[in-house]
């Protein structure tokens, strides 16, 4: 009885991530009806909390997925309660993500948790457990996206499509950087196993500097510039264009001055 209510309780939603999506719900719906008095703050408020959502679930998709591999250690962990509090590293997964998106509006991987690899039988199963993760910011980016390349959006507030169009932003940039083979994301996991033991050996050391690497590439202006075309044009595939992506992450960034083109209703 103690282990099957335990069990139970392992797989229980965590009441910090009700939380989490209970802001996001109310700052939404403030930001559809213009109930806020300053359209900004809701707009920061409800993209920092479903940004903090899809992390959430990021991480959830990756326990999920080690779990029916073969790690039946993930539960105990608390992964399995969608709370951000029970990974690895806290700070890592969720702070620096998100002072990233105020900071420049980039979609940073966050990390992790701790899977048992040594329990995991077979190369596919490691590779699907290291895509579990961009895979469901790859979903998350297409259901934001869904509004606009379904052309649903007759009547929708203009503040609350510039919220979703830069939630999307965000959401196309994580999938991209987290599946770049470099050791420390989620794309390297996914080749990893495939690899000769050598090779793994020889790129195990840079692991823990992968993204900073990866970071520092992306403040040189050429780089940054290939990186954001490319993420414009995916955005464009989906209907959302860089004005709705500008605005949004003007109206985000509600403590600086707000462009009047962005804060007019269209």
């Amino acid at each position: 009885m103690t282990t099957a209510t335990a069990r139970r309780s392992d797989r229980r939603i965590s009441p910090v991530f009700v939380g989490i999506v209970a802001v996001m719900a109310v700052t939404g719906w403030a930001t559809w009806t213009g109930f806020a008095e300053q359209p900004g703050l809701a707009v920061f408020l409800f993209v920092t909390a479903a940004w903090i959502v899809s992390l959430c679930l990021h991480e959830y998709a990756h326990a999920r997925t080690a779990l029916h591999s073969g790690d039946i250690s993930i539960g105990a962990k608390g992964y399995l309660t969608l709370n951000p509090l029970k990974y690895t590293h806290a700070l890592l997964s969720i702070v620096l993500p998100v002072l990233f998106v105020i900071m420049g509006g980039i979609g940073l991987p966050g990390g992790a948790v701790f899977i048992e690899h040594g329990r995991i039988q077979g190369r596919w199963k490691h590779s699907l457990i290291s895509a579990a993760g961009p895979l469901t910011n790859v979903l998350f980016a297409v259901v934001c996206t869904a509004p606009f390349w379904l052309d649903v959006l007759d009547g929708v507030p203009a503040e609350f499509q510039f919220a979703l169009a830069f939630l999307a932003m965000l959401q196309v940039t994580a999938a991209i950087l987290n599946f770049l083979p470099v050791p420390g994301l989620d794309g390297y996991g996914v080749i990893e196993p495939w690899l000769s033991h050598k090779i793994r050996r020889q790129v195990e050391p840079f692991a823990p500097f992968g993204l900073l690497a990866v970071f520092g590439l992306l403040w040189i202006p050429e780089v940054n510039g290939v990186f954001f075309d490319a993420v414009d044009a995916m955005l464009r595939g989906l209907g959302i264009d860089e004005i709705r992506t500008y605005c949004g992450q003007n109206l985000y960034r509600f403590w600086t001055e707000t462009d009047q083109f962005c804060s007019v209703s269209q």
